[in-house]
């Protein structure tokens, strides 16, 4: 056990300097608009297309309300308005109630519930992909446009395709920005003269954080590109 013991510190010291430089260049990017062109770049890359969609498939992302979802159908309800022969192809591995919500939704922004087919095998994009060829194989030459979140859709596309289906695109749900002033005066509120007064400092309280979760985001979705490549799905 002796003997063992420096090997085992030179690894936890390896690991741990490892992971705080990790985090060094996390927050570094974090200040840079670098996290914003990856995520950007996984919701467009490959996912354009030219042709007039037969199925819009919408991948759901989680339960009801959610703004996973929310942001989707409304992405979806979008795409049903410009293209109004399109059906709706809504998967999701969950129960009854929740589909209903999805379905309900779509309807109340006027999407005919008569376009709106459900499948509800598949708990991760591959499987999903490989229950709508089996279920729907009337797909598998048909256009299709799936709409997901932005970090997912580089895989997405690449999993479809690997899948059968011949013509694939995308359309991502982005959020949209704000483009208002949110600078504020800070003594004018009640701020406290020993506290920093970030008011006019937008990127350190809004940029820095949501640039961190973009960076989580991008880092936990180019594992699973890893993964999904390793395993031949992509």
């Amino acid at each position: 056990m002796k003997t063992l013991w420096p090997t085992v510190k030179k690894v936890f010291k390896l690991l741990f300097l490892s992971l705080g430089l990790l985090f060094f260049i996390l927050l570094v990017f974090s200040f840079t608009r670098l996290p914003y062109d990856i995520h950007f770049w996984l919701g467009t890359k490959g996912a354009k297309y030219k042709f007039t969609p037969d199925y819009i498939i919408f991948l759901g992302g989680s339960g009801m309300p959610s703004s996973s979802n929310l942001i989707r159908i409304y992405y979806v309800s979008a795409l049903s308005e410009k293209y109004p022969l399109a059906k709706i192809l809504i998967t999701h591995p969950t129960d009854t109630s929740v589909l209903a919500l999805m379905r309900a939704e779509l309807a109340e922004r006027g999407v005919d519930s008569m376009r709106i087919e459900i499948e509800k095998k598949g708990t991760n994009t591959r499987a999903q992909a490989i229950k709508i060829a089996e279920d729907f194989p009337q797909l598998i030459p048909q256009n299709i446009v799936i709409v997901t979140s932005p970090e997912n859709m580089l895989r997405t596309v690449k999993v479809f395709r690997k899948a059968g289906f011949i013509n694939v695109g995308g359309q991502s749900a982005f959020e949209n920005e704000m483009f208002i002033d949110l600078t504020y005066n800070h003594k004018k509120i009640g701020g406290k003269i020993f506290i920093p007064d970030v008011s006019s400092n937008l990127n350190l309280r809004y940029n820095f954080w949501n640039y961190l979760k973009l960076e989580i985001s991008c880092l936990r979705e180019f594992v699973a590109i890893g993964y999904y490549w390793l395993n031949g799905w992509i």
